[in-house]
């Protein structure tokens, strides 16, 4: 019986699958409900910080609805999403590493010379005006979601809760301000 529900299942989800790469946002946000259980539990066996999984879990659907066109056919979709999910890990683990050895390193060199410091901080400059721009660019809505997400570590429920919005609809508006700043920024 077990084995039965689970090929219903598999068979759920590659339907699902199949939905997401026509550009169904239910299907993404159905097969998210469907797996989020699963891959935080298969992320923590991966990695022990639960917000880093989190955080991998978010990324990794908001870059299959990115990629939701050219996203390939897939016979296991929970295998599939696994195996995304613990490249995303490594090479967050990866980075962190390397920031720390960069960190290392720059507290190892000598002091910066005059010059340096000044390139350094109108590199600075130039980022934080850039940032100013982009979030200019937000809606007031989009904003406070970016701030309750991120600087608050807020759950996509909490943040609906507390927004007096739908889990979908934080998602979507979180998604677009994501996508909005990458864009500002990239220029």
């Amino acid at each position: 019986m077990e084995k039965q529900l689970t090929v219903l299942h598999s068979d759920k989800r590659v339907s699902l699958w199949q939905e997401i790469r026509k550009g169904d946002k239910e299907a993404l946000f159905e097969l998210y409900d469907d797996l989020y259980f699963h891959l935080v539990r298969f992320g923590l066996s991966v990695h022990c910080d639960h917000e880093l999984v989190k955080d991998c879990i978010s990324q990794l659907f908001l870059k299959l609805w990115d990629r939701h066109g050219r996203l390939n056919e897939v016979e296991n979709v929970k295998s599939y999403l696994f195996t995304s999910l613990k490249r995303l890990i490594s090479d967050h683990i990866h980075s962190d590493q390397k920031v720390l050895s960069s960190l290392q390193q720059l507290e190892e060199e000598k002091e910066l010379s005059y010059e340096e410091m000044i390139v350094s901080l109108e590199k600075d400059k130039e980022v934080k005006m850039r940032l100013a721009a982009a979030l200019k660019s937000l809606s007031p809505r989009q904003i406070e979601l970016i701030r309750l997400k991120f600087f608050e570590n807020r759950s996509y429920k909490e943040i609906a809760d507390l927004s007096s919005l739908s889990i979908k609809t934080s998602y979507n508006t979180i998604y677009d301000a994501i996508k909005t700043l990458r864009l500002k920024l990239k220029v």
